[in-house]
């Protein structure tokens, strides 16, 4: 059986909590309906979005589902998502302490994950076969301490600790969660490894975005090398990382050029040439055609065809993978950016992200 896998960074957030799912509501949304267009053209049978609002009933995301994947619109056919998980993010999540270090608490940085109201930034998975929702293992509550050798970050002049011991000790490294999602596929279980790291910007010259960036994917790394690592303990209590002879997908907006941009590669390098990892490296004919008075992009040294996301001044980027293991056969694979020419290519403006897919074959 072939299946079409995808993630895709929808940039589906507000100011305050309900404002997305009000904006939604009417099925009208300008920007949401360009999202269910690009989603019912590219058709994906299970797909990652990023930066959806959570809520515990999932509201949000069965909106999306229900009033704009499942609608007709533009002569594309509605495509339904019977099965949904919308996942908690330790985004906009009170620490109760100084993390930022400027003497005062409950702002949107001094929260697990950069937020300004709890839900932000979040995940949900959108699924036409069975998610198995018992066997869900989530991070959310994981400690960047734990994992070993972690990169935690230092003052360069001072040569001490940004995060003092009281306050490292209790740091989530997952800035939303990471997710093992189980889905059904007749006989066939395939592992959705899923995580959206934060960006490695917008901090100091202590890089503690770019730190926690790169320890957030290399979490992926252990999972996959360690199946009975005690360390890696998941939120109900349970140890270990994936069995080794599992089927997965890691997939997501990683936030991190393996080429280019402002983080720690080593990170992704690792991830991407992972003995149990296939990088079928999706492209695009549209990311080729940079604005040429854009002098990032001239300076990049990577593939512009394998980037997925304009970021404007800063240059095309390759930040969102969707990463099959080896024991599923590569069909196909791509990146939803189509050339000026296109008419299409108006669809891409309602996110700064391409959703990037991959087509496999499940033994």
């Amino acid at each position: 059986m072939k299946i079409r896998v995808a993630t895709f960074n929808v940039s589906l957030y507000g100011k305050t909590a309900g404002e997305v799912y009000e904006r939604l509501i009417d099925g009208r949304d300008p920007k949401a309906i360009k999202l269910a267009a690009i989603v019912q053209t590219v058709r994906p049978d299970v797909l990652l979005v990023n930066e959806i609002d959570y809520e515990p009933t999932a509201a949000t995301a069965r909106l999306i589902a229900e009033e704009y994947f499942a609608i007709a619109r533009s002569g594309r056919s509605p495509i339904d998502y019977p099965y949904i998980y919308a996942a908690s993010s330790n985004t906009g999540i009170d620490s109760g302490l100084d993390l930022n270090g400027n003497a005062a608490n409950g702002e949107a940085t001094d929260a697990w994950g950069f937020g300004v109201y709890p839900g932000q930034y979040s995940m949900a998975i959108f699924s036409r076969f069975p998610i198995d929702k018992k066997n869900i293992r989530t991070f959310q509550n994981y400690l960047w301490s734990e994992l070993p050798d972690a990169h935690r970050p230092y003052d360069p002049e001072t040569q001490k600790p940004y995060y003092q011991d009281a306050v490292w000790s209790k740091l989530r490294l997952s800035s939303k969660n990471h997710l093992d999602v189980p889905i059904q596929i007749g006989d066939a279980t395939i592992h959705l490894l899923a995580s959206h790291p934060t960006p490695p910007v917008f901090d100091g010259a202590e890089d503690r975005n770019g730190c926690r960036n790169h320890d957030e994917i290399r979490f992926w790394v252990d999972y996959l090398d360690n199946p009975d690592a005690a360390y890696l303990r998941d939120d109900r209590g349970n140890t270990g990382g994936l069995p080794p002879d599992a089927a997965f997908v890691v997939l997501g907006d990683l936030n991190a050029d393996p080429a280019d941009g402002d983080g720690k590669p080593q990170a992704i390098r690792r991830l991407l040439s992972h003995r149990r990892v296939h990088d079928p490296k999706p492209s695009s004919a549209g990311a080729t055609e940079r604005d040429v008075k854009n002098k990032a992009c001239a300076k990049h040294s990577g593939d512009p065809a394998l980037d997925t996301a304009d970021f404007g001044s800063s240059g095309h980027f390759r930040v969102d993978y969707v990463l099959p293991s080896k024991q599923l056969n590569v069909v196909d694979a791509g990146v939803f950016w189509p050339r000026r020419q296109d008419p299409r290519r108006d669809l891409i403006s309602a996110s700064d992200h391409r959703m990037v897919w991959v087509e496999v074959e499940v033994p």
